[in-house]
């Protein structure tokens, strides 16, 4: 019955750390809850979140301080067996590692140039049409780069509900769709200015700016925002 009481199953479900994390981010979640989310479970007596918070006072609620912890320091708290305690110095080992890497620096857009520079090598020389998606943030750096479909341009093939799920998920504020025409003909189609429309339409409702849509060839490109066609 104790149990019961104390398993985070229990708890409401905006208290649960890996539902809080769901609901409204990581960064939202305190030092023990996330030290909780590592572990994965706490013990009979308390809840991992319990746990969490006794180990993390032992080591003054300082992470570092906890890193230097061996798995034998670990596992001398009740609730903690050699797996939790692997999990928790693997994780605390990944910090250390990202701490020491650069950060990757983001491709920025400023002219359909670096839209093509940045294409070209994923679709200039493709043997079938390929339609991708560049997912921007405020200040026009690219926060993802999504293939959408291959094969052909047309309204079943490219999904406008998939490109604006991707990108409500990375948060951009702004687009540009670009595919290749292997036949080497620049000319749009009737399909690439209907498609165009469209993704322009549906953004403007949520509040998502399609910067461009490019046409690629092996050799150069047509974009529809210099040829005043957006």
């Amino acid at each position: 019955m104790l149990y019961q009481q104390k398993s985070i199953k229990n708890w409401a479900e905006d208290d649960r750390p890996r539902e809080k994390m769901l609901l409204k981010g990581q960064r939202i979640l305190s030092d023990s809850e996330l030290l909780a989310i590592i572990m994965g479970s706490g013990s009979r007596e308390e809840s991992a979140v319990e746990l969490a918070k006794r180990i993390l006072n032992s080591v003054g609620n300082n992470w570092n301080n906890l890193s230097q912890l061996t798995v034998k320091d670990l596992c001398k708290f009740k609730g903690v067996g050699e797996a939790k305690a692997i999990s928790i110095i693997t994780a605390l080992e990944i910090g250390k590692r990202r701490a020491l890497q650069d950060f990757p620096e983001r491709p920025k857009i400023v002219s359909s140039k670096d839209s093509f520079q940045l294409l070209h090598g994923l679709i200039g020389d493709a043997p079938i049409e390929e339609f991708w998606v560049l997912y921007l943030n405020q200040g026009n750096f690219v926060l993802k780069k999504e293939q959408i479909s291959k094969g052909g341009i047309n309204q079943t093939a490219v999904d406008l509900r998939i490109i604006m799920k991707i990108a409500l998920e990375e948060r951009a504020t702004s687009i540009l769709i670009a595919h290749n025409h292997p036949s080497g003909n620049l000319k749009p189609s009737k399909a690439d200015i209907e498609i165009t429309r469209k993704i322009k339409e549906a953004g403007k409702i949520m509040d998502i700016e399609l910067l461009d849509h490019l046409i690629l060839t092996q050799k150069t490109y047509f974009s529809f925002a210099d040829e005043g066609m957006l």
